[in-house]
């Protein structure tokens, strides 16, 4: 049997529009939606991030919520736990990673109901460091979906045992995605019978074997024009095929056996079935531990060789990246002092302006859109720059406020200073790159 497991990842950022908001959810979410109330047999792992249920829901997209709120009590659907703003977390400080996946718990539970009770995590990006394991572990998660190319394993991820993370005495499931069946359909190189044929080939003698695919959820019909319909659609249309009522149980059985099929309700599924990741860890296996490697699902091995992790976020000789990074860690700093020394009611309420408004202005598009890789948008940039900025206006308004002594004031505003300064040069590098 193959088992394939897709994830799903639903995300905009902060700064999104309602107009782009809107054309993205009648492009792919709805018809996505409408794909799986069509195709009961299918089941698939999702992530979306509390900023976007939130936006969803403020711009009335709430048929979006309630649609895969009725997929997931209908068991077609299990969601996954992620940061709330979608921030890279092996760059944010382990306190605002921890904040991040409390943010989203809340928010998301808020909207779905008790049918939000993630098993697993998806790090944003797929973004993995060693130091996200603990806050991932402490919120209760039992397993976390990383890109292939994390795996530090002699023969590449694995396909028919899962491997483990250890931290102290606890054991993180670690699922790997197949980056190359993953990106193929991203990028429209896959029909749906040659992906079915390439799990065939990937499954080789093995009795049963796991694939986990994982993609932005608007490559169905956003970024592919209905490619929710011509691939997706197509590929359950396909397994749905394969399976064959026969004339009595015993005959199933024998069958099944015989072939090492999967079979239920007097029917066999010859090949694919489709599950949540969840349900591997029923499946297979456990495999060994293993330290994956820092990266993410777009770092390629010359970046890994180039000790460049994160290439679309913090490359190693982009300069805009290190002045954004310089920015936000200013910027974190006046928050947490200006959390700290607020002691009047004034001084607390700009104190908290300012901690709401950094929650947000931690997203990942902004660094992306700088990666020149080829994503490159000024707009896009500066409107994190402009949250930023915001946050920083509050943050040493609070400061002022309190009682807190004139030195620290002063040396806070040499820091609200030496930000302005980095905004400036991040700004004059806009203009000329």
């Amino acid at each position: 049997m193959i088992y394939w497991a897709q994830l799903l990842h639903f995300y905009q950022p902060p700064t999104q529009s309602p107009a782009v908001l809107k054309k993205i959810c009648d492009e792919s979410y709805r018809p996505l939606i409408e794909v799986l109330h069509r195709f009961p047999q299918a089941k698939v792992t999702v992530n979306i991030n509390g900023v976007l249920t939130e936006m969803l829901h403020d711009c009335g997209h709430d048929d979006i919520v309630s649609g895969l709120r009725k997929l997931a009590k209908n068991g077609q659907v299990e969601f996954t736990g992620s940061g709330k703003y979608h921030p890279i977390l092996p760059l944010i400080p382990q306190k605002e990673v921890e904040r991040q996946i409390r943010l989203n718990y809340r928010t998301n539970r808020q909207f779905f109901g008790t049918v939000y009770e993630p098993k697993g995590f998806f790090p944003p990006e797929m973004c993995y460091g060693k130091q996200i394991v603990g806050p991932v572990l402490n919120s209760g998660h039992k397993w976390m979906v990383l890109s292939g190319i994390a795996c530090a394993c002699p023969e590449s991820w694995p396909v028919d045992a899962i491997h483990y993370i250890k931290e102290g005495n606890e054991r993180l499931m670690v699922l790997f995605r197949d980056d190359i069946v993953s990106n193929k359909i991203s990028f429209r190189s896959l029909q749906p019978s040659e992906f079915l044929d390439n799990l065939r080939y990937i499954r080789g003698k093995k009795k049963d074997i796991y694939i986990g695919t994982a993609m932005d959820a608007e490559t169905f019909g956003h970024h592919i024009q209905h490619w929710e319909e011509l691939f997706l659609a197509e590929v359950y249309e396909q397994i749905e095929a394969s399976s064959q009522t026969l004339f009595s149980p015993k005959q199933t059985t024998v069958l099944a056996q015989q072939h090492s099929l999967f079979y239920e309700n007097g029917k066999i599924a010859e090949e694919v079935r489709a599950v949540t990741m969840s349900e591997l860890l029923e499946f297979f296996p456990q495999g060994r531990r293993v330290e994956p490697l820092a990266s993410s699902w777009s770092t390629s091995a010359q970046d890994l060789a180039a000790e460049n992790s994160y290439p679309l976020w913090k490359e190693r000789g982009n300069e805009i990246h290190r002045l954004q990074w310089e920015h936000i860690g200013i910027t974190i700093e006046l928050v947490d002092k200006a959390m700290e020394v607020a002691d009047s009611d004034e001084a607390k309420r700009f104190a908290n302006i300012a901690r709401g408004l950094l929650d947000r202005s931690l997203h990942s598009c902004q660094f992306w859109w700088a990666s020149r890789r080829p994503m490159w948008d000024i707009n896009l940039i500066h409107k994190g720059l402009l949250e930023q900025q915001e946050t920083i206006v509050n943050a040493y308004r609070a400061i002022n406020l309190s009682q807190t002594e004139e030195d620290l004031k002063r040396d806070y505003y040499h820091k609200l200073v030496a930000a302005r300064d980095v905004r400036n040069k991040i700004i004059d590098r806009l203009f000329v790159w």
